[in-house]
């Protein structure tokens, strides 16, 4: 089955921040922003599919083209910036594990944040142990719950649908309507998942298709000396070495075919995940728009716990923070996976999955231990991974578009237009955002 990477890195899209802000633009404006969710889906298809490709034509990761053609100092730099958007991902998702936690059980938000802290480390422990099948499983899963928790709301809440459909229409009602809709639309496509995919479905496709390439003339080096294959796999890697990691892409060649059949089952794995979390997505929104508008408190995780509770039951508020909760576990798991991979390809070091995690979590349990606001820190958490989207995505279309490095699967001129519109859409939104939210506007 070749389906999978994508319905990891979707769990990006349906973090604990996409709900504080579906939540609000339903709660406070209606259907009227729908129309931001299902653009910003589409753009999301488009980019995560991009990085996919980088990662099973060319064997790399994006974190490690981007190591690979940096300067030691501007590697680091680099680095720092995109561990610094990891951490605030990180932060964000422990945030509403915790959230969900004390709204089911009580409990307070730091022992939530450590419970919620703990239970990702399991998950990483399954995935850093080679079985990357049974951690996308687990993920999956997550998502399944996911997906039950917030359409539930939806099909009990009664849904206006010819407004749903008019809020199709783009439009704005004033300037607060903009920054809502930059909040969702750059909170949407985050950073990390664009360095993630790569990484994913490198990891699930290239490692058994490159040992069958050692083996036969797909490889440039054995097409030069054909002679040298054999049947014998520990003879042909004494005659054919593995290549260095910082060459795959460069002396490996799959054969065509074989890229195009992953290529077009990878297409159709971004497809139908990002279908399932752009429809979580418009859920939450439409649950908000139909049954908490005009609520006061709704503009917080715990008032909107508090809103669906009153407006249809507790058990519909109660399906609601499950799924709050498994999006919390799923996304942190995620994100701290999405830093090691960071890590891995721009300081080509590696570290132990508790250390990481254990260090990773530390900023999350200082913020609820402090008492800070938490819709407020998530608010400030989206600012943060606002700042690192263009460093993710620039680089992305430039290397998918690069013909040297892609070949026959580099993009064509119409992908590489939309590809670029898309990106200077998203920059100039998340500038406004990052402009209004520092001015108080």
């Amino acid at each position: 089955m070749l389906l999978g990477p994508a319905f990891v890195a979707s769990i990006a899209y349906v973090d604990p921040g996409n709900v504080a802000a579906n939540l609000t633009a339903g709660a406070q404006y209606g259907y009227l922003l729908v129309w931001v969710l299902v653009l910003a889906n589409l753009m999301a298809m488009l980019i995560q599919y991009q990085s996919a490709k980088l990662g099973l034509v060319t064997g790399r990761t994006l974190p490690e083209h981007v190591g690979a053609r940096a300067r030691p100092w501007t590697r680091r730099a680099y680095w720092l910036q995109a561990e610094l958007v990891a951490a605030a991902t990180d932060i964000a998702e422990v945030i509403g594990g915790a959230l969900a936690l004390n709204l089911l059980f009580g409990l307070p938000l730091v022992l939530g944040g450590l419970i919620v802290g703990v239970v990702s480390l399991v998950l990483l422990i399954v995935q850093s142990s080679r079985r990357q099948r049974s951690f996308e499983f687990v993920i999956i899963g997550m998502l399944a719950v996911i997906a039950f928790g917030f359409l539930t709301g939806t099909f009990v809440s009664g849904v206006d649908w010819p407004e749903a459909v008019d809020g199709l229409v783009p439009r704005f009602e004033g300037t607060p309507t903009v920054l809502l809709a930059a909040s969702m639309l750059g909170a949407t496509v985050m950073p990390h998942a664009i360095y993630l995919h790569s990484a994913l479905a490198r990891d699930r496709h290239h490692a058994a298709f490159a040992a069958t390439a050692e083996k036969t003339d797909f490889t440039r080096r054995a097409a030069a000396n054909p002679a040298a294959a054999t049947a014998n796999p520990a003879a042909d890697a004494a005659v054919n070495p593995a290549p260095d990691p910082a060459s795959i892409g460069t002396e490996l060649d799959v054969a065509p075919s074989r890229v195009r059949r992953l290529l077009r089952a990878t297409r159709f794995d971004v497809i139908v995940a990002l279908l399932l979390a752009g429809a979580v997505n418009i859920a939450m929104l439409l649950l908000a728009a139909s049954s908490l508008r005009g609520v006061e408190g709704t503009d917080t995780i715990p008032g909107a716990y508090d809103a669906i509770a009153a407006a249809l039951g507790p058990a519909v508020a109660t399906i609601f923070a499950i799924g709050l909760l498994a999006s919390g576990l799923a996304s942190t798991s995620v994100g701290a996976y999405a830093g090691s991979v960071i890590m891995k390809g721009l300081l080509r070091v590696r570290i132990p999955v508790v250390a990481r995690r254990a260090v990773t979590l530390i900023p999350a349990l200082v913020v609820l231990g402090a008492g800070i606001d938490p819709t407020w820190a998530l608010v400030l958490s989206q600012v943060l991974l606002s700042i690192g989207i263009p460093f993710a995505l620039i680089p992305l279309i430039r290397l998918t578009g690069n013909r040297m490095l892609m070949g026959e699967f580099a993009d064509r001129l119409p992908v590489r237009l939309v590809a670029w519109a898309v990106a200077a859409l998203i920059v100039a939104l998340n500038v406004v955002l990052i402009a209004l939210t520092l001015t108080g506007s």
